[in-house]
């Protein structure tokens, strides 16, 4: 049992086969998929997944890369998804200061009022942090207590132990196989394997040997793989205690 914590299933990528995407990760043993809502629309396109299949959850939320066009319309409607059956956290939500599509401010007050949101409904944030440790740590600290999950880890030591230290969860993606992630797979070793979660955020980052190509959910199971050969335990005790965590972060149903 493996659970892809992180796809966008919504994306145009898989709009021409999204049945047999989603049946090929049921056949490869990923028994729950969490589908990411990165803007208004997309958290709707989640939430309509969500619906059609019972092991499909979905999150509600806006990508900072969507910052400067948030606006209240846009936090009312989420809002109110945040309402509905199935929605398992807010996110995906944090800041983005690599490709800096949003003005740093515009992007800092969308992230706390999402916060406050989460907070308000007692969900779960799934966290988006890319060059931007120190503000994505100093907001969550005064913004405590919440539960969060570090999405697509790409931070030092440094930022982990800061993410530990709040409690969070940290989730790594199927690029700690590549040829030069070297620095991250010793994050991987570092991480406490009752704090990590796995996902794909497929339709990006394929690991190693199917880049160039559409990432799935099903490709969890590669991504388990690596992990297990990193730490050097089992695939099955990597997937037993990956499953809980999500089970538990998530409030999945089953979880133990």
């Amino acid at each position: 049992m493996l659970v892809d914590t992180h796809c966008h299933l919504d994306f145009p990528e898989f709009d021409n086969d999204i049945d047999d995407v989603i049946r090929r990760s049921k056949e490869a043993g990923i028994d729950y998929i969490i589908n990411i809502g990165s803007s208004l629309k997309g958290s709707q396109a989640s939430l309509e997944l969500a619906s059609r299949y019972e092991y499909i959850y979905a999150t509600v939320g806006v990508h900072p890369h969507e910052s400067d066009s948030f606006d209240e319309k846009t936090y009312s409607a989420i809002k109110e998804l945040a309402k509905k059956d199935k929605v398992v956290a807010i996110g995906e939500t944090g800041l983005d200061y690599y490709r800096n599509y949003s003005r740093a401010d515009k992007q800092r007050a969308l992230f706390t009022s999402l916060i406050l949101l989460a907070k308000d409904l007692d969900l779960p944030l799934a966290i988006h942090s890319r060059l931007a440790e120190a503000d994505t740590l100093k907001i969550l600290k005064n913004a405590m207590p919440v539960r969060c999950v570090i999405h697509c880890f790409s931070g030092n030591e440094d930022f982990l132990k800061g993410c530990l230290d709040l409690g969070f969860f940290i989730s790594f993606t199927c690029n700690v196989t590549f040829k030069k992630a070297k620095d991250l797979r010793h994050i991987v070793k570092e991480a406490p394997l009752e704090k990590i979660l796995l996902e794909t955020d497929a339709p990006y980052l394929s690991p190693e040997g199917l880049r160039g190509k559409r990432n799935e959910p099903l490709n969890v199971k590669i991504l388990a793989e690596a992990v297990s050969v990193i730490k050097q335990i089992s695939v099955e005790e990597v997937a037993k205690a990956t499953t809980g965590n999500a089970k538990r972060f998530f409030n999945l149903k089953g979880a133990g």
